[in-house]
């Protein structure tokens, strides 16, 4: 421990000197610190202020140090660059025990995150910094480890695991439920308040198409709500204001849970897209990163299976 913490000056002081003496210019230093020059000349003047003596000698367009100023260096330099080492050791550490994954918002809020809190019980060296967005272009950027989107396994320059199939079917509150009792086939759910998802990907799965595969009318739908992202409709779901459609494991715990229940019972449309765990072809040994994707493996192999005997079941 420091006995004399008073003598010390300020850190930033010492790196704006570090930085005015290397360069021999105020103006200089300035730049290479990205502060403006008469930030730098403050800084040098309360550093002289701090010893009680003059550090610099100023010129015109350059600064030279006194004899007091090439004390001073030669005796900060060595333990700045002793701290710049140990930082570097540090933060690159931390940022090779970091995971940076990307995931859909459906997935990161509904699949995720109510697995992330055991995850790191159990692995308290490893952290995952996790990128919410239902934009493939920033789940794929180039500082994303692992990744979970959906689609049919196919793509360019990454391997493709399949976590869990596509199995779709109406969710609503319990209380929706019972004040709706006759909701039997998909025919009466078109004159039902039904949640709808808002979003660019067109190919997803919507009320339309749902009904469709389901030989209704699709142009008889009576949307009641609109919401931008997949886990605002299931929150709506929740609130009783009206039936969602649910995707099978997302919704498990809410159905396990008894907050959602599914009104027409195992009726469901089944799809041949997925939800695929992506790791660029490329991509530099990481043990953290195969730590968490063991992990993301074993959570898929654990789940249970919508559509029961097929080789692809949800």
């Amino acid at each position: 421990m420091l006995k004399n913490r008073a003598v010390l000056p300020k850190l930033d002081y010492l790196l704006t000197f570090e930085a005015a003496a290397d360069l021999e210019s105020f103006a200089a230093a300035a730049k290479a610190l990205n502060v403006s020059e008469t930030a730098v000349s403050r800084k040098i003047r309360l550093l002289e202020l701090h010893f009680k003596c003059a550090l610099f000698v100023r010129g015109h367009r350059s600064v030279h140090l006194t004899e007091h100023g090439r004390k001073l260096l030669n005796g900060i330099s060595p333990a700045l660059k002793s701290i710049e080492r140990v930082s570097t050791d540090m933060l690159s550490k931390r940022q090779r025990n970091t995971v940076q994954m990307a995931a859909t918002n459906s997935v990161s809020s509904l699949w995720l995150m109510p697995r992330l809190r055991k995850f790191h019980q159990a692995n308290r060296n490893v952290t995952i910094s996790l990128l919410s967005s239902d934009l493939d272009s920033e789940c794929l950027a180039d500082d994303v480890d692992l990744a979970i989107l959906r689609g049919d396994g196919d793509w360019p320059g990454y391997d493709a695991t399949r976590l869990f199939g596509e199995t779709v079917f109406p969710v609503c509150a319990p209380g929706y439920l019972e004040n709706h009792v006759n909701i039997d086939d998909a025919e009466t759910l078109t004159r039902h308040s039904l949640i709808e998802v808002s979003n660019n990907h067109t190919e997803w799965l919507n009320w339309r198409t749902w009904l469709a595969n389901k030989n209704a009318d699709p142009d008889a739908v009576r949307h009641s709500t609109f919401v931008n992202t997949y886990p605002l409709a299931i929150q709506a779901a929740i609130d009783g204001l009206g039936i969602a459609l649910g995707w099978g494991h997302l919704v498990d715990q809410h159905i396990s849970a008894g907050t959602l229940v599914r009104p027409m019972g195992a009726e469901h449309v089944r799809t041949n897209s997925g939800y695929y765990l992506l790791r660029r072809q490329e991509a530099k040994p990481h043990p953290e990163s195969d730590v968490v994707m063991q992990w993301l493996l074993q959570e898929s192999a654990a789940r249970t299976r919508y559509v029961a005997g097929s080789a692809n079941a949800a």
